[in-house]
């Protein structure tokens, strides 16, 4: 089973180098490819997240394009490979093990129920945290890396979620600034790191950190799939707003990271399981599933544990892997060192790890049942490998 890198060679080493080059300290090691001494030079570093950008994928869909040029090699992401966990890493620093985020439906149960975490409402619905009066800081608990660096930090963010009681749960100190378009997130990032023009005499700019946030690519990935031409004509627009960007920022002291929260594969109809077609396994459950399609957590009852183990061997024996969450615990799969104090609460008994392209689903009686094309979650190279690019300004 492939595992993600928490040791030097993941997302969670690319925050402790960016966290340890502004001043701060982290728990998880250095990235091994990209030295702290080298992001500490520079005046401006900004890290670009691109949703959904694998590394293999862009290497195939855009070998001599920018990125690619600028890469210096894959990192893997974090386990579960979803935006929930993934982003959370970046905006914490920490891996799942210590933020305690474990996909888009996480069990919190201090609060009763399953939550969509990035949405922040119960899966059935229903008014977002602070609307329902929950301080979603207090919630979560995290420690921000833009309280954790020593230097300014700017958010710059899409507009429909900049202010989200996610985004803000998590901004800290940061300064947030909301775009809309691809031209007008680098128009946005030009205008934070420009020096600041009230200042008649010349004097060293200080350091800053900016976090930058592109989702397009996943959403076009969901909905029409990653092998689609929308995707690839995406990725060139991408690249060619990074070009512009580099000539714009000539000369601003700019390190340019570009990295993701995870890649996609792309799925068939015959791919996807429905757990309202396996019945007998679902009586043997106590919540609906969590996580992700790729990678689902089991609350199973007591009393049907064996039923439950039984069905998955013989039924699902060559389609899903079933494996203790206590195991992948054990394993290292989710980061190592301090858990969140409530994170076996948020794994349940079992994880459901999909072979192949497949994916599980159900679905609540409130939902209308949505077959992506672009999935994400599970342990597969495509889904765990991002691309890591450097690009100097």
């Amino acid at each position: 089973m492939r595992k993600p890198n928490y040791q030097g060679g993941g997302i969670v080493n690319l925050m402790s180098s960016i966290i340890q080059a502004r001043g701060g300290r982290s728990s998880y090691p250095a990235l091994d490819a990209l030295p702290v001494d080298d992001l500490a030079r520079a005046t401006n570093l900004i890290l670009l997240v691109i949703d959904g950008l694998g590394a293999d994928w862009l290497a195939r869909h855009s070998p001599n394009g920018i990125l690619n040029r600028a890469r210096r090699g894959a990192i893997s992401s974090v386990f579960p490979s979803t935006t929930a966990a993934a982003i959370t890493t970046y905006l914490t620093g920490d891996a799942p093990l210590q933020h305690g985020l474990t996909g888009w439906h996480t069990y919190l149960r201090e609060l009763g129920c399953v939550m969509t975490v990035l949405p922040g409402r119960p899966r059935y619905g229903g008014a977002s945290y602070r609307r329902a009066g929950i301080d979603p800081v207090k919630l979560f608990g995290h420690a921000s890396v833009f309280d954790r660096i020593q230097t300014r930090s700017v958010i710059v963010s899409p507009h429909f979620i900049a202010r989200s009681d996610f985004n803000l749960a998590h901004a800290g100190r940061a300064e947030i600034l909301a775009y809309d378009g691809l031209r007008d997130l680098f128009r946005q990032t030009l205008r934070a790191i420009r020096p600041n023009r009230r200042w008649r005499q010349p004097r060293p700019p200080d350091p800053n950190y900016l976090y930058l946030y592109w989702p397009a690519l996943d959403t076009i990935g969901h909905e029409q799939g990653m092998e689609s031409a929308a995707a690839v004509a995406h990725l060139a627009a991408i690249e060619q707003a990074i070009e512009d960007f580099s000539s714009a920022a000539a000369g601003t002291d700019s390190l340019l990271l570009i990295s993701a929260d995870h890649g996609q594969i792309d799925t068939t109809p015959r791919d996807n399981i429905d757990l309202a077609d396996h019945p007998e396994l679902a009586d043997c459950l106590l919540l609906p599933l969590c996580g992700e399609p790729r990678a689902a957590f089991c609350y199973v009852r007591a009393d049907r544990s064996r039923v439950f183990e039984d069905y998955c061997h013989q039924v699902f024996g060559d389609q899903i892997d079933l494996i203790p969450s206590r195991q992948l615990v054990e394993e290292g799969v989710f980061g190592f060192g301090t858990p969140h104090p409530r994170f076996m609460d948020r794994v349940g008994d079992y994880c459901l790890l999909p072979r192949g392209n497949r994916v599980i689903r159900d679905s609540l009686p409130s939902e209308t049942p949505h077959a992506q094309i672009g999935v994400h979650g599970g342990l597969s190279e495509a889904e765990l490998m991002v691309p890591l690019c450097v690009l100097a300004a």
